[in-house]
């Protein structure tokens, strides 16, 4: 049985209705009794409300029939002892008087008491007062029996969420396991990484490899759609570019100068023609794959759908690169292009996802290509970590509290 799994076939045992006779007068409560002689109910007797007090609280029944004039307490302040006392298990409360006035009826109501009969008994009366109060005594326990099964049914579901929850963090620390966290630090170079995903997990992902000849391969993907299946698409992808030899890396093959990376354009035709081939599934991804070459300061990629990447000189002047292409898996045999950035020392590339640029405030506004320019040309002093850092505050700000609506990843590519 699962956590969810709700035994409601369980049939709530036959009981007999207990009725609680209450009256100073024997008399009176031999003739009771004997109006209900012949009914289902199982009859008990109290002499006073002190007396009715005591026997409820060790052996509750369903009705009471009280007089209201007693010596002692009276029928009203048993039957307010009893609503203050007996919160949970509800006790039908009749009244008998012989007080006619409507303002005495009414206080009497409005104490708690559910019916009052009227002196000389009436049987039929009577016995119609007690079947009115068995029926809602009968739908009170229904209704107390279904608020049990939903308090349980709601503990189990919160039982479940919270193992839920385990798993999805266990889940977000692997998929950020996977992804490359640097820095990587290299003679007069510096790449930074950061990424968070907008919910426990996400479907962004960045990777480096070695491209041979100390080239680094780069690379930043983002997975359409949110949540676990686009966490697992992410994970599925990132295994199909990890490793420095070919049969491991889709993007490497073997040249007379040993691994080298294919070219950008190819990697992604590759990764296209597989994914078409292998994923029954609706979603598609965009990349921005590239090999940087740091003894030319060459940064070779293709950009399939990903947002342009931003080139800071350093000089100071900011373009965005690229020529923009179809995402992967979408289509059957697309050709893709590849492009090139040659930085300069001082340059600066920031590769995003659209995480960033398509980030919304609360006034709807997106964030956009020119608020980017703004941002980095506030921090231009920051480099590296700090500057990954600024970026996501002024995210974080824009949002003015909200959550993150899509995951935010970066590549920071730096030559010092």
């Amino acid at each position: 049985m699962t956590d969810l799994d709700l035994d409601t076939t369980s049939a709530v045992p036959v009981r007999r209705p207990t009725i609680l006779l209450v009256d100073d007068s024997s008399l009176q409560r031999r003739v009771l009794a004997a109006a209900l002689r012949n009914s289902p109910f199982v009859l008990m007797e109290a002499a006073s409300g002190e007396e009715a007090l005591a026997l409820c609280r060790t052996s509750p029944p369903d009705i009471v029939i009280s007089d209201w004039i007693m010596p002692g307490m009276s029928g009203l302040e048993l039957c307010t002892a009893l609503r203050a006392e007996f919160l949970d298990d509800y006790i039908y409360f009749i009244i008998l008087t012989s007080k006619t006035g409507t303002d005495e009826l009414a206080l009497a109501l409005s104490l708690g008491a559910d019916d009052f009969v009227s002196k000389p008994l009436s049987h039929q009366e009577l016995i119609a007062r007690i079947t009115a109060g068995e029926r809602i005594l009968s739908m009170t326990r229904q209704l107390r029996q279904k608020n049990r099964l939903v308090m349980h049914t709601l503990d189990r579901m919160r039982r479940m969420k919270m193992r839920l929850d385990q798993d999805l963090a266990e889940a977000r620390r692997l998929q950020l396991s996977l992804s490359a966290k640097g820095p990587i630090e290299l003679p007069g170079w510096s790449i930074h990484f950061d990424l968070e995903p907008s919910g426990h997990v996400g479907g962004d992902i960045l990777g480096t490899f070695p491209a041979g000849g100390g080239r680094i391969g780069l690379y930043s993907i983002d997975v359409s759609g949110h949540g676990i299946t686009s966490a697992l698409v992410t994970m599925r992808l990132s295994s199909w570019l990890t490793g420095g030899s070919p049969e491991q890396n889709v993007a490497l093959c073997k040249g007379i100068d040993g691994v080298r990376m294919l070219p950008p354009d190819q990697v992604c035709a590759r990764l296209n023609e597989r994914f078409l081939a292998d994923h029954d599934t609706s979603h598609y991804f965009t990349i921005l794959i590239g090999e940087l070459d740091p003894a030319t300061g060459r940064f070779a990629y293709c950009q399939a759908g990903h947002p342009h990447p931003l080139h800071r000189t350093a000089g100071g002047e900011m373009r965005f690169a690229g020529q923009g292409g179809p995402p992967v898996g979408l289509l059957d045999s697309v050709q893709y292009e590849s492009g090139e950035v040659m930085l300069a020392p001082g340059d600066r590339l920031l590769i995003y996802s659209d995480g960033i640029t398509e980030c919304t405030g609360p006034d709807g506004m997106m964030m956009e290509e020119a608020v980017l320019t703004g941002m980095i040309e506030r921090h231009a002093g920051a480099h590296g970590a700090a500057l990954l850092s600024a970026i996501r505050a002024e995210v974080v700000a824009m949002l003015h509290g909200a959550p993150l609506p899509d995951d935010v990843s970066v590549i920071l590519i730096e030559r010092l």
